[in-house]
């Protein structure tokens, strides 16, 4: 584990910078990182965007036909403060926000939307479910129970809908680049890094099938950060699942990475050890501020920090031998 950076971020919830703990077997990130956040730094700091933040649990409950489902789906949809007073014998955080459905046959999928405060949320939005189960079935007895968890979550899993609809904190991060600077720092232009990210990033990624999936190697900083900061790790599978968007504006780089389902939180299971403690005071993320929002900035360190490994990756790839080198000379 190392501290990179430092990183910086402009917006309206974070305008400040800070070295990053990273925490990985695979030692050439560590400097690319850097890489990336020495130039984003001179190029005037990265803006991030916080676009929605909730965390879903769907169960799955059955009924004698699709009608008796039907019926009674709609009659929870209409039914959110009852939900809520329900959910607020499980946690003083936990708010439900939302109900998205599915039906097959005479299965019902609900999939259940709550805020969570500072927690990443797993915990507390199962705990919200398991107590609104023996309710909803004692309101509807036309309904049965199969499952605390339907799949239709999705957690831990690549599927579209997590993209569609949200889980966990979606953040946009962006940069505008000096071509000057993509010259001097980075070894390369607009046009290559632009050029690249949509041969390999998007058509790379369409041939491969990937689901709601278009970027280099999210993953990679999401597993360094995730580990540093006590987080479940197993989330990058749907963490990674985001856009790479790069343009060629008046001559210089705009260069983009959205994070559409970062599962993230500054208290919780993982955060007692000393070395996560001492990595989220680092960062900021244990301060007296409103529920939620020390959980909010440490989304934006993250996708800050994917975005400066993305962005150092790919300007490596557009130089014939440079990834490998890089490889043979810090990590072998």
């Amino acid at each position: 584990m190392r501290n990179v950076g430092p990183v910086k971020v402009i917006g309206d919830e974070v305008d400040d910078e800070v070295m990053v703990p990273l925490a990985t077997y695979e030692s050439p990130l560590w400097p690319s990182v850097g890489r990336g956040a020495r130039v984003t730094k001179l190029a005037g700091g990265i803006r991030a965007t916080v676009i929605d933040d909730r965390m879903s649990r769907s169960i799955l409950l059955e009924a004698e036909h699709a009608g008796a489902a039907l019926q009674a789906v709609n009659s929870l949809k209409s039914r959110l403060n009852d939900l809520n007073e329900v959910v607020a014998q499980s946690s003083r955080f936990a708010r439900l926000i939302g109900i998205n459905t599915q039906m097959v046959a005479n299965l019902i999928y609900l999939r259940l939307e709550f805020t969570t405060g500072d927690a990443s949320g797993h915990n507390m939005v199962t705990n919200a479910a398991d107590r609104l189960f023996p309710w909803i079935l004692e309101q509807y007895p036309q309904l049965r129970y199969v499952s605390i968890s339907a799949n239709y979550c999705s957690d831990k899993k690549a599927t579209a809908v997590n993209g569609i609809l949200g889980r966990g904190k979606y953040v946009v991060t962006e940069v505008t680049i000096s071509r000057d600077l993509c010259l001097r720092r980075l070894s390369t232009t607009p046009e290559k890094i632009v050029e690249l990210n949509i041969k390999k990033n998007l058509i790379g990624t369409l041939l491969a099938g990937g689901v709601r999936s278009a970027n280099a190697h999210f993953a990679n900083m999401l597993l360094a950060f995730y580990l540093a900061t006590g987080q479940d790790a197993a989330n990058i599978v749907e963490g990674s699942q985001g856009i790479v968007h790069a343009e060629v504006r008046e001559g210089d780089l705009y260069f983009s990475a959205t994070l559409p389902n970062l599962i993230v939180g500054s208290v919780g299971n993982g955060k007692g050890l000393d070395f996560v403690e001492k990595n989220l005071r680092l960062l900021g993320c244990k301060e007296e501020r409103e529920p939620g929002a020390n959980a909010r900035r440490l989304a934006i360190w993250c996708a800050a920090t994917v975005l400066c490994g993305e962005l150092s990756l790919l300007a490596a790839q557009t130089n014939p031998g440079e990834l490998m080198q890089s490889h043979l000379a810090m990590e072998r």
